[in-house]
């Protein structure tokens, strides 16, 4: 039982209290769960019979989870209290205007406080030592009755440890940190406003179509340099709102200390990055996406925590554990980071009311959980093929700890915010990662379909058009789980960093600084590539998974790499910024690549295929090289042929009645060659057609994709 064991010497408290109780029952720890009943188990396994050889294992997960949620219940007063664990650690201002500091730091020998407020003296301001590893201090209002300590003065935590050290640390709790322009640390902030940013807007509704602009806050302006949250705000939120998303996925949120990690290397896991602005204004940006009826997600990083220890987490008690596992499992070989210990009682503590913070604080409306695959197992997936085999999702090399951590965290999101959106991002593709806890499953909403941008780089670079593998190319966009929510993209934000390359520069490369105006004729290597980044866009979209995203600037087939700062470039913001200002040229034909990716999403706005089942494919022609297929009463045609156009093409469609384009990749507005008559009305002929009720007869031109919908059918969604 990994989960008992540690807790049971966790530097927690009143575990004891629990096996007196357990003791006075009659019951012991191990009688907890004897014959789990998982509620609705049968429900996954009728979706998934080949799990039922590992049944045993889902009944431990779950039967850890449960032990996990009595623990809370008795030593904690129950998980929502637990999670509210941000409102006593840290520094809290007491309604008398005393400070309240605590922090867990269970190697050190004494603790102080010091800062601006007493003239950083190092031994003035001494913490009590509490019991398991926990140290608290009480400052006492000034003479006017105002906080001892001043909004925006710096603090620090002084740890004296066994062995003699005096450390400098940033309390894991800060809520906001900050950097003088050459400073190499951070400082920590004390941030305590006198009149906080109250949010207006309540949260917009769940959407049953999640359409995500993934967006990075630092690289949302034409100018080299650090954009603002308030920049966000005034200049991208119109044009998101504009592009029909109604969801934006916020990267590299919380704090980090380098800004080319992208985000991925967190130091304060409480604080706004401070880099783009304050606290209040990024609630603010939150506050003002609401009104737009725009949700948004925090990008959160639990997988792992950077090595940093003056402005980080690690060695924050001068242990080489505290948060983590010892080494060298506490560390990740290649991220060169640090490992959450998901079994340590304090650790659980810190990160699920983390979670909590970010909704309740700045009123996020979910997550996106970077690096599931690291922390479902032991291997971390390095140098782990994963061949679909199931045997490779259960056994030893899971990590069971990180399972029920993320079980736990859903099942509290999930309680406590009913509409909550979880996606995780797991390479391995673990069955049951986005079923109900209920069912014995991770709890998550959507999965990010990865191997669909893997695949599109793959045809992109290997193959000649002519080569293509529709039958390969369909099984890949529909080759998900049955039951489990995807997250369907074309490419991913890896793509644009240096060293790789966006959809649009695979497909134009260097002709797209010099043969991207409209006043010129299109070259061959134009026209292919403006014809092709919007048909896989769309084929993505409609038949890739239950909700679709897409990274900044990608809509518009951003011209160049992103590269942040460094010191092989000099530290330069050049490439570290999206060119918005393209698309505002009447001439370029970015424009016209964002004009298609807009109207394809208020297609999908005003006709729901991604809130509907998956789609019937009745072609997937090799020699034709087009592609059929019909979902929520829309039908989809693709015709990916290099130069032939087909006549009085026969495709299948089940609702029968007049259909009438709705969406066409060649129309003119879109950099397309106008080569179909938008008045035409379809009329279906009842005789049944490569497994579908009716079909019609549609005139495709080559490199085209067309959007029918059936004039016939109330579409209510």
């Amino acid at each position: 039982m990994p989960v008992l064991c540690s807790l049971a010497v966790s530097p927690s408290g009143r575990l004891a209290a629990v096996g007196a109780r357990l003791a006075w029952s009659g019951e012991t720890m191990a009688d907890l769960g004897d014959n789990v009943t998982i509620p609705e188990f049968s429900c996954l396994l009728q979706m998934d019979p080949y799990l039922k050889p590992y049944e045993q294992d889902f009944r431990r997960r779950y039967e850890l989870l449960q032990k996990q949620l009595f623990l809370l219940e008795e030593a904690e007063g129950g998980f929502d209290q637990f999670t509210r664990s941000y409102n006593t650690f840290g520094v809290q201002r007491r309604p008398d205007n005393s400070l309240y500091f605590k922090e867990w730091a269970p190697a050190a020998e004494a603790l102080f406080l010091t800062g601006d407020f007493n003239g950083w003296d190092k031994f003035s301001h001494r913490y009590t030592k509490k019991e398991f590893g926990k140290w608290e201090l009480i400052l006492p209002p000034k003479h006017d009755n105002s906080p001892a300590v001043d909004h925006n003065s710096k603090l620090k935590v002084v740890v004296h440890t066994k062995e003699g050290q005096r450390l400098y640390r940033i309390s894991p709790w800060a809520k906001y940190v900050t950097k003088e322009e050459k400073a190499i640390i951070y400082d920590w902030v004390h941030w305590d406003p006198p009149q906080p940013y109250i949010h207006i807007h309540p949260r917009p509704k769940k959407p049953t179509s999640l359409r995500i602009y993934e967006a990075h806050v630092g690289i949302g302006s034409p100018e080299g340099k650090i954009a603002s949250y308030n920049n966000f705000t005034t200049n991208v939120l119109p044009r998101i709102k504009d592009l029909g998303y109604n969801c934006i996925q916020l990267m590299a949120i919380m704090e980090h200390a380098y800004y080319a990690s992208f985000g991925y290397q967190i130091t304060s896991f409480f604080a706004a990055s401070s880099r783009y602005g304050t606290p209040d204004e990024l609630k603010q940006l939150i506050d003002v996406a609401h009104s737009m009826g725009i949700l948004v997600l925090l990008d959160v990083v639990h997988s792992h925590a950077s090595k940093n220890t003056e402005d980080g987490l690690n060695r924050f008690d001068g242990s080489d554990s505290c948060f983590f596992h010892s080494p060298p499992r506490g560390e990740h070989s290649l991220w060169d980071s640090r490992l959450f210990n998901y079994s340590s009682w304090e650790v659980l503590r810190f990160l699920l009311s983390n979670l909590r913070w970010w909704l309740e604080e700045y009123r996020f409306d979910g997550f996106r959980f970077d690096g599931i695959t690291s922390m479902l197992y032991h291997h971390h997936g390095i140098g782990t093929g994963f061949t679909g085999d199931y045997s490779e999702y259960f056994g030893l090399q899971v990590d069971e700890d990180s399972v029920v951590y993320l079980m736990l965290a859903n099942h509290v999101l999930h309680t406590l915010y009913p509409d909550c959106i979880t996606v995780a991002e797991d390479v391995s593709g673990m069955p049951a990662l986005c079923r109900k806890v209920e069912e014995g499953g991770l709890g998550f909403d959507y999965r990010l379909a990865m191997a669909v941008p893997d695949k599109w780089i793959q045809i992109l670079k290997e193959l000649k058009d002519e080569e293509w593998n529709i039958g390969n190319i369909v099984h890949t966009l529909t080759n998900r789980r049955y039951g489990e929510k995807c997250i369907a993209y074309a490419e991913s934000h890896d793509q644009a960093l240096v060293g790789d390359k966006s959809l649009a520069f695979w497909l134009m490369d260097k002709e797209m600084y010099t043969n991207m105006s409209s006043l010129i004729p299109m070259t061959a290597i134009i026209d292919r590539g403006m014809q092709l980044h919007k048909m896989i866009r769309l084929i993505t979209h409609g038949l890739g998974g239950e909700g679709y995203l897409n990274f900044m600037g990608n809509e518009f087939g951003h011209p160049e790499w992103l590269d942040f700062p460094r010191e092989g470039n000099n530290q330069s913001y050049h490439y570290a910024r999206r060119q918005f200002n393209l698309v505002d040229m009447d001439h370029l034909r970015y424009r016209q690549l964002y004009a298609f990716d807009r109207d394809m999403n208020r297609t999908e706005d005003k006709y729901g295929w991604l809130a509907a089942p998956p789609a019937f494919v009745s072609a997937k022609h090799e020699e034709d090289k087009v592609i059929v297929f019909d979902r929520a009463n829309v039908l989809f045609i693709f015709n990916f042929h290099p130069n032939k156009s087909f006549q009085d093409y026969r495709v299948a469609v089940e609702a029968p009645g007049k259909y009438k384009i709705k969406l066409d990749s060649d129309a003119v507005q879109y950099g397309g060659h106008g080569r179909l008559d938008h008045n035409t009305e379809f009329f279906t002929n009842s005789e049944p057609f490569n497994g579908r009720s009716n079909s019609i007869k549609v005139y495709i031109p080559c490199r085209t994709a067309i959007v029918l919908a059936n004039e016939e059918i109330d579409y209510c969604y």
